[in-house]
C-alpha cells in the first residue's frame, strides 16, 4: 500500500447511493415496534379530570388529570397486568408523556405498548402500539419514484423576524385550523413560475406539507412531507427525492396536517415516496 493510497480520502457515496440508504432506513423505521404501522389506537381525554374511561384494545381505566397536571391517570388491578415503568400497577398511578422530564413506559400482558402524547391544546392522549398489528403483517413496502437529480431544486429563504402564524387544517379536525410558525419565506421557480410554499418550524428544520398533480393518482391522496433547512448563503435546497409519506398513510390513527393552499402545486412531483403497499403490491389503505 503506497503513501498516496493511505492519504486518499474514502469516496463519498453518490446521490443515488445516498437515496438508496434513505429508502432502506425508511423501510426499517416502518417495521419498528412503535413505528407508524404499529399504531392501533389514539384516544384523547377531553373529559372531567378523574372521570375514568376504557380504552379500546387494552385493559385498565384511564382519565384526564387537572389542567395544571402532567400526563393521565391509570386505575388498574394486578389482574390487568399493566406495567408502568417496569412495575405492575395495582391501584392508581400517573402516566407521563414526553413533555415530562420522566416519560412513562407502558407494557401490556399481550405485548402491546403505550405512550402518552400532549396535543397543542394541552390535552393528553394514550397511544397503543402493537408490534403484531394487522398493518405490520400486511405491509409490503413503500412505493417510490427512482432517484432523479432534476428534482433537486435550489430556492431562496428570507427570514421573517419573529416568524408569522399560519392556520393549518388537520385530517381529523373538521376544518378547524391550528396555528403553525412560519420562520421565513421560501421561494423557488419551476417551469418559469415562482412558488412560495410555507415551511412550518419542525425542530431545527422546516417541514413543507405539500400536494401536487400526482396526489390521489400515483401518490398518497392527502399529500407528502419534505424536510428542508436554509443554507448559510440565503439559499435553500428542496430535494423532492426526499419527499416522504405522512404517518396517516400508514395508520388511520394519526391526525396529519393538510397542505395549505400555497403548498398545493399544480405540477406533478415525480420524485419521492408514492404510497404504502401491502404484500400483494396493492394499496395498504
Amino acid at each position: 500500500m503506497t503513501d498516496e493510497t493511505l492519504n486518499t480520502p474514502p469516496a463519498l457515496p453518490s446521490p443515488e447511493e445516498t437515496y438508496a440508504i434513505f429508502r432502506a432506513r425508511r423501510h426499517e423505521m416502518s417495521l419498528l415496534p412503535q413505528g407508524s404501522l404499529a399504531l392501533i389506537n389514539t384516544q384523547w381525554f377531553y373529559g372531567v379530570p378523574g372521570e375514568k374511561e376504557s380504552v379500546w384494545g387494552v385493559p385498565g381505566l384511564w382519565a384526564a388529570r387537572g389542567a395544571s397536571e402532567l400526563g393521565i391517570e391509570l386505575t388498574a388491578t394486578l389482574e390487568d397486568c399493566i406495567a408502568v415503568d417496569g412495575e405492575t400497577v395495582d391501584g392508581i398511578v400517573n402516566v407521563f408523556g414526553r413533555d415530562s422530564q420522566t416519560p412513562s413506559s407502558i407494557l401490556f400482558a399481550d405485548g402491546k405498548t403505550g405512550t402518552v402524547i400532549r396535543g397543542e391544546d394541552g390535552k393528553y392522549a394514550l397511544r397503543i402500539w402493537d408490534a403484531n398489528s394487522e398493518d405490520l403483517q400486511n405491509f409490503g413496502g413503500i412505493d417510490s419514484f427512482a432517484y432523479n437529480p432534476d428534482w433537486v431544486i435550489t430556492g431562496s429563504f428570507t427570514p421573517v423576524e419573529g416568524g408569522r402564524s399560519l392556520g393549518v387544517s388537520h385530517l381529523k379536525d373538521d376544518g378547524v385550523a391550528r396555528d403553525k410558525v412560519i420562520p421565513g419565506d421560501i421561494r423557488f421557480t419551476f417551469d418559469g413560475v415562482e412558488y412560495n410554499p410555507a415551511g412550518f418550524k419542525e425542530g431545527r428544520a422546516l417541514m413543507i406539507v405539500f400536494s401536487d398533480a400526482t396526489s390521489g393518482e400515483t401518490s398518497y391522496s392527502v399529500g407528502r412531507f419534505l424536510m428542508v433547512a436554509p443554507n448559510v448563503d440565503g439559499t435553500i435546497t428542496l430535494d423532492f427525492n426526499r419527499a416522504y409519506l405522512p404517518p396517516c398513510a400508514f395508520s388511520y390513527n394519526f391526525n396529519c396536517p393538510m397542505p395549505p393552499a400555497q403548498n398545493r402545486f399544480p405540477f406533478a412531483v415525480m420524485a419521492g415516496e408514492k404510497n404504502v403497499l401491502n404484500k400483494s403490491g396493492e394499496l395498504l389503505h
